[in-house]
């Protein structure tokens, strides 16, 4: 990546900066491949944010049908991550799971799952094979599975990775999660440039797991090259830009994130290490940017905090909208739920620190209620913005990207207009 002009003394974020085309032999937004190169085993850069309001069962196993990655959260109870990883392992890496009453198709494959839908005029289906029910698809779902690829492991499962913290037992746990097929070990807090997080990583690093180890979270070059040589692959970088994060305002305490994301890139790639963007994510624009800087892939969080598949229940609001319930991790909610067990006094003490939103309603998109729509829009934006920048893979979007700086106004000027001025 490149600045087309003079870089500023000041830090970025991804609103500050935008792509200028380069000359492109990339033909097709289908020719770009967006599998990063972390060793993930992810086919496209996204990754759910381990946060209790975003990523459940469900949601994992959905995004890792398509390519991506669900990161449990550390909140969740040893045996409650166990019995999520072995519920993910067991679907299908193709269909949804089959629904009573459904019409049936014999299909091969989504492809022939798609025609067979559209002469029968069907917009859902189970599907057989054989005589079988071995699942149901839409001809939406069934035209994903010719786009997308599935994240898997060696026996073809889908893949899912779960973060832990750095007090208690870490080894034990990390020991406990590789022990029920997870993929990758997320160690997480955050701020994740102290003491703590490097005697945990040395920890877990001692097990020999043969695990991709994630870390964070972070926002400097000396926090990349520290957590490396404690045993870290990727750098989860980002402190205080999430739609739930108190923090900066808090403590002023943070980074612009597409500056924080350029810097640590920049020295992970030195070390052969890796970084996930985590946070700050408001449009496909800024996904686009992210990767553009150096990450391997993106964590979004309160963007699939409003989805049909994130945890929790649909409420209404007065008007008829749907939305979902969302908090921060540091928030006093997270607080009392990480730690309702202990004294009530010591827990009292706990949530007067707290660095976070309690609760914010997150509304459903009515367009694109499900994460596979949200998926749809964000990869749809990145694979333009490779072929605008004549990449067609991660590494050479990286090297190839032109980045400009902008003013506020060159910001607002690029929003679509919803009525006339």
């Amino acid at each position: 990546m490149r600045f087309s002009t003079t870089l500023p003394a000041h830090d970025l974020t991804y609103s500050d900066v935008f792509l200028i085309p380069s000359r492109s032999g990339v033909a097709s937004r289908l020719d770009v491949d967006l599998s990063p190169d972390d060793g993930t085993g992810a086919t496209i850069p996204i990754v759910s944010a381990n946060m209790n309001s975003v990523t459940g069962r469900r949601l994992a196993a959905t995004l890792a049908r398509r390519g991506g990655l669900g990161v449990l959260p550390q909140d969740l109870a040893v045996d409650d991550a166990a019995a999520a990883i072995a519920w993910v392992k067991e679907q299908s890496p193709v269909w949804e799971p089959a629904q009573e009453g459904l019409p049936v198709v014999e299909a091969a494959d989504p492809r022939a799952a798609f025609d067979a839908l559209a002469v029968a005029g069907y917009d859902r289906a189970d599907v057989s094979q054989g005589g079988t029910i071995i699942g149901s698809t839409s001809r939406t779902g069934a035209l994903r599975g010719t786009i997308y690829r599935p994240a898997v492991d060696a026996a073809g499962r889908l893949r899912v990775a779960a973060a832990l913290g750095i007090s208690r037992d870490i080894a034990g746990k990390a020991k406990a999660l590789a022990d029920a097929g997870v993929d990758v070990l997320v160690v997480d807090t955050a701020h994740g440039h102290q003491e703590g997080m490097l005697t945990a990583l040395e920890a877990v690093r001692g097990l020999d797991l043969g695990l991709p180890i994630v870390a964070g979270n972070i926002v400097t070059a000396d926090g990349v090259r520290d957590l490396v040589a404690a045993g870290a692959h990727i750098l989860k970088v980002g402190v205080g830009p999430g739609a739930m994060c108190t923090t900066r305002m808090m403590t002023a305490v943070g980074r612009p994130q597409f500056s924080a994301v350029l810097e640590t890139t920049e020295a992970a790639r030195e070390l052969g290490a890796h970084v996930w963007a985590d946070g700050g994510v408001r449009y496909p624009r800024d996904v686009a940017l992210a990767l553009a800087a150096g990450a391997s892939s993106v964590m979004i969080g309160s963007w699939f905090a409003g989805t049909l598949e994130s945890p929790g229940e649909v409420e209404t609001d007065a008007d008829g909208r749907a939305y979902k319930q969302s908090w921060g991790m540091a928030s006093t909610k997270a607080v009392h739920e990480r730690f309702g067990g202990i004294d009530p006094y010591e827990l009292a003490r706990k949530e007067l620190f707290a660095e976070g939103i309690s609760s914010s309603a997150i509304y459903l998109d009515p367009l694109r209620p499900s994460v596979e729509d949200l998926l749809d829009m964000i990869t749809s934006g990145v694979r333009s913005s490779f072929t605008y920048a004549g990449a067609p893979n991660l590494r050479s979007f990286h090297d190839r990207a032109v980045v400009g700086i902008q003013s506020a106004a060159g910001y607002e000027e690029g929003k679509a207009l919803p009525v006339s001025w």
